[in-house]
């Protein structure tokens, strides 16, 4: 069957370090989006969110679509992509204009946003989104809807998400190599902060932590946007890699391992509890399977878990998170899916900790209903939601534009929030 014409239907594509995923939507008018068809394809060409071998990523992005289509009844022809590397960054900037005291039109907020897209900086790298935040009338910050509203000035805060040029058009290549339509492509923390992440969080302030298999997104949301990120190049897989390596065993056994038998805390159990591990050799060249306890996975794990967790402590003091910001962490990713990591989080990082998973899409598989495909459903979530995108705005304003110099975002949201806009 046919790709159906018009912005009801939606396909998104999450290229990660581990696993490329495809999933295909249908997004009712005034209704939930309902999931028509997934796939999924192990990752072999990318190293810590960057594009190591266009061929085999190619390879892997068909291979997800093709699944996802064959369970849809659709062939796909453009797609939403995901891009989770280093080099993110999340900036503010800001305009006023001048209004002469008149009621506010939609004239004048287009002409603000035409000036806001023109002060856009990207500092050499390339803008993946530029959307208005906040408003604000006569020094009054945190007006989300001017329209209507008096004012002798008007301005807006442009939330900015940026990325190095060179793995984003990397990705852009690799996709439309594999005979497809990029949409667009939108940082994975804002996907992911669509899915598991309530309003109520991103507007009083929450820490997403996205665990993927090669990087880790420390993200920290209010006032309802994403509002500062770091990126940490360690992930699941160096937790594989380790097991693989304490133990001589292969990756894929590895991993078999860490998923069945691992955990971030210990029991008295761990101690009696054996399990066997398969050389790295292979039984067939004669070599003979191991045995170790539990006790000692769970002490490899931990020593990796250890590391990991300090620079996420790390990532967040730099951020600002503390105090009036809030507590909450939200762990979300296929790390985060590791038996009793929310508890050890929690302790080591002294702030609630909650797994976040995927919600608000009717018919996702069981298997994909878990954190490891939160970047996967936000996407389709965010791409439903139409959002206002300034790289769109035609430039041009024949008003007096004041730039601003912008103040600390964090500080400037926080005080919308206490004004309770």
């Amino acid at each position: 069957m046919a790709q159906t014409r018009g912005e009801s239907l939606i396909t998104v594509l999450d290229i990660g370090s581990s696993k490329v995923c495809a999933l295909i939507a249908r997004a009712p008018e005034g209704g939930e989006l309902q999931v028509l068809g997934t796939g999924q394809r192990e990752s072999r060409g990318v190293r810590r969110g960057y594009i190591a071998d266009m061929a085999r990523t190619e390879a892997a992005v068909r291979e997800a679509v093709e699944q996802a289509e064959r369970i849809a009844g659709l062939n796909i022809e453009d797609v939403w992509v995901s891009f989770s590397a280093g080099g993110l960054v999340s900036k503010l900037a800001s305009v006023e204009v001048d209004l002469g005291g008149h009621r506010i039109e939609q004239d004048d907020i287009d002409e603000l946003l035409a000036a806001g897209r023109d002060s856009i900086d990207p500092d050499g790298r390339m803008v993946l989104h530029a959307q208005p935040a906040l408003y604000t009338l006569d020094g009054l910050t945190g007006v989300k809807t001017p329209l209507g509203l008096h004012a002798d000035r008007l301005g807006v805060d442009i939330h900015v998400v940026a990325a190095d040029s060179s793995p984003v058009r990397n990705l852009d290549l690799c996709v439309r190599s594999a005979m497809l339509d990029v949409k667009s492509i939108v940082a994975a923390p804002i996907a992911a902060g669509m899915a598991c992440l309530s309003d109520e969080e991103r507007e009083l302030g929450v820490a997403l932590v996205e665990l993927g298999g090669g990087t880790t997104n420390v993200s920290l949301f209010a006032g309802g946007m994403l509002v500062g990120l770091e990126t940490i190049p360690i992930g699941a897989s160096d937790i594989t890699d380790a097991i693989a390596s304490a133990f001589g065993t292969r990756r894929s056994q590895a991993e078999r391992m860490k998923t069945f038998y691992g955990s971030a805390t210990t029991s008295p159990r761990d101690n009696h509890d054996m399990i066997d591990v398969a050389p790295l050799a292979g039984e067939e060249d004669g070599a003979e399977p191991t045995r170790i306890t539990r006790a000692q996975l769970i002490t490899v794990i931990r020593q990796q878990l250890e590391q990991w967790m300090d620079e996420i402590a790390a990532a967040l003091k730099k951020l600002g998170f503390a105090g009036p910001v809030g507590r909450q962490v939200v762990l979300t990713g296929g790390g985060a899916e590791l038996k009793g990591i929310a508890d050890y989080a929690q302790g080591v990082l002294g702030r609630s900790v909650r797994i976040g998973r995927p919600r608000g899409l009717a018919g996702l598989p069981e298997a994909h209903s878990g954190p490891a495909f939160a970047t996967l459903a936000g996407l389709a979530q965010y791409v439903a939601s139409n959002p206002v995108d300034l790289r769109q705005t035609a430039p041009g304003s024949e008003q007096v534009i004041h730039r601003v110099s912008p103040t600390n975002l964090l500080q400037r949201l926080i005080s919308a929030v206490r004004s309770g806009y």
